[in-house]
């Protein structure tokens, strides 16, 4: 843990000297997305995340004009309802769990833009992890996991100056429920249970802002005249 965590400040470090640097602010709606586990015939789980505002902030180091590297977090704070049915129990169980989704991700941003345009497109991947919190209302009971996690996204910087664009994203993000095991939820209000695949696939829509700092410009070059 701690290798990684002297990596992460390192990174942190190197980006906020560089004047190569973007601080991006992020606000998302996620929809409703459902998940399920039936990975034993005497345990299985099955609900509906329910949609809200995902919020987030990242620091992005941009090598080149057209690559950028970021780290991100976002957060999100919603409700779960579920039926579920574990080993003891006579009947199949209704809960409106509590659930906070805490992503700290690692994003490869790819740009375009042409010569003279406000507008920058871009897309690329996000690998990482979710620190995914369930409080059970029903008893008082709460539990965590952590999940190797990964996204996509696709959207535009619309730049309203040098400094300042205005960000319109589409994005996808998924917790693999197969490493390490799934989050389980029961009668203790979540856990770890086995399994092998990811339910689980969150899509927002959304954007933010984007602030080049430092002595990044972000005006592109003059489109070049061919001599007749």
């Amino acid at each position: 843990m701690k290798p990684i965590l002297s990596a992460l400040l390192l990174f942190v470090f190197i980006t906020a000297s560089s004047q190569h640097t973007r601080l991006n602010g992020y606000a998302v709606y996620v929809f409703d997305d459902q998940f399920d586990s039936y990975y034993s015939t005497s345990d299985y789980y099955n609900g509906k995340f329910k949609g809200g505002l995902q919020w987030g902030v990242g620091l992005e180091y941009m090598p080149t004009p057209m690559n950028g590297i970021e780290l991100l977090y976002l957060n999100q704070q919603t409700t779960a309802a579920t039926n579920y049915w574990a080993p003891g129990q006579i009947t199949e169980k209704h809960t409106n769990f509590d659930v906070g989704f805490n992503w700290a991700m690692l994003a490869f941003n790819r740009y375009m833009r042409k010569p003279g345009s406000k507008v920058e497109g871009f897309g690329g991947g996000m690998l990482g992890a979710a620190f995914i919190n369930v409080d059970n209302p029903d008893n008082g009971n709460s539990n965590n996991a952590t999940k190797f996690a990964w996204g996509l996204r696709l959207g535009a910087n619309i730049w309203a100056s040098e400094k300042v664009a205005i960000k319109l994203q589409g994005q996808l993000l998924s917790a693999v429920q197969g490493a390490g095991g799934g989050l389980y939820f029961g009668t203790g209000g979540g856990g770890v249970g086995v399994s092998t695949y990811s339910s689980m696939l969150q899509f927002g829509l959304g954007g933010g802002l984007t602030f080049a700092l430092g002595g990044h410009k972000t005006t592109p070059p003059p489109a070049t005249t061919i001599p007749q």
